[in-house]
């Protein structure tokens, strides 16, 4: 029989990465930005999370002396200042010089997997490790530390209680960055100047400064998903091109929630599923199937893509201005 009660807990811990993909990307696109640098972005804000715990317990006369509220700070802080400033410049590069943004967010991916795959062998070397990782597994257990009666309460615990606190972060920051887009005035803005910058330009809505503050906002928020992996998923082994493709899946997870991040939830989670569902099923010794069922989350938003195109409401469409560059000249 399927066994329900731990599939479920790894396809949440599978989800999570995505769901702070989904919801950074879902903010920077309803300014109108498309950035397609998100795997780079999460690369860097995994390995400055790495950065800033190594140093933090490299700094300590021994592992015991760890202090919880640093050990989570450190890496927290760093991870968001590495992925501002990927954010950043992403920004200057297609708002203020009007680059192509497919093409610089294709960059911004190589670069920030090439920043990540650098300090992350550097890292290595420093600690002298015999194997190609790293492991941070005493910052980590402050991550993975789940609520502690969450045992005691059997599969309801198991299924719902048995996170670390980002998982839980992730899904609080989705409902939130939801109800600022839909309920109040700074996400009514935002969306006109991702629909038309021109038209909110002249409402007297700073184009420029709302797309800079949703792309850095949703950068720090998708390097966030970078951090999980490493310190929760991974316990806090780092492995030079270990996040696989979850940084593409979590744009693709952007277009199957129609641009809503409290679709994105139970979207990522179903993502997560669907992600390691090839281990569940039956497949005996013919890894050509196997490989078949890793496609399944990629036919799944194509199929999405498909119906939502042959419906056509306006609703469920991106913002009309995404990817494109705006001239104020030509308003």
């Amino acid at each position: 029989m399927f066994d329900f009660v731990s599939f479920i807990p790894r396809a949440v811990v599978q989800g999570v990465p995505l769901l702070f993909g989904s919801t950074g990307e879902t903010l920077t696109e309803k300014s109108g930005n498309l950035n397609l640098g998100i795997p780079g972005i999460m690369y860097v804000g995994g390995i400055c999370g790495v950065i800033g715990a190594f140093l933090y317990e490299q700094s300590l006369p021994s592992r015991e002396m760890i202090n919880g509220v640093l050990a989570i700070g450190i890496p927290l802080l760093s991870c968001l200042a590495g992925s501002l400033l990927m954010g950043l410049i992403y920004c200057f590069l297609t708002v203020t010089l009007r680059a192509n943004q497919n093409v610089t967010g294709l960059a911004m991916t190589t670069f920030g997997v090439g920043i990540g795959n650098f300090f992350g062998g550097s890292l290595i070397k420093l600690s002298g490790s015999a194997v190609p990782s790293i492991a941070l597994t005493a910052t980590s257990s402050y991550f993975h530390r789940s609520l502690p009666f969450a045992d005691s309460l059997g599969w309801f615990g198991k299924i719902f209680l048995s996170y670390g606190f980002m998982a839980y972060l992730a899904v609080a920051i989705a409902l939130i960055a939801d109800y600022i887009l839909q309920h109040t005035r700074t996400g009514l803005h935002l969306r006109a100047v991702g629909e038309n910058p021109g038209t909110a330009d002249a409402a007297g809505i700073d184009v420029a400064k709302y797309k800079y503050r949703a792309t850095c906002i949703g950068s720090m928020i998708a390097g966030l998903g970078g951090l999980y992996y490493v310190m929760d998923y991974a316990s806090g082994v780092w492995s030079n091109n270990a996040f696989g493709d979850r940084g593409w899946l979590a744009i693709a997870l952007v277009i199957f929630t129609i641009w809503r991040p409290k679709t994105g939830v139970l979207s990522s989670f179903l993502f997560g599923g669907l992600y390691i569902l090839h281990m569940y099923i039956p497949s005996g010794l013919n890894l050509a199937v196997k490989e078949l069922y890793k496609m399944i989350p990629y036919i799944v938003t194509i199929v999405v893509l498909v119906i939502t195109s042959m419906r056509k409401k306006r609703e469920n469409q991106p913002p009309q201005s995404l990817g494109l560059p705006y001239f104020r000249e030509e308003r």
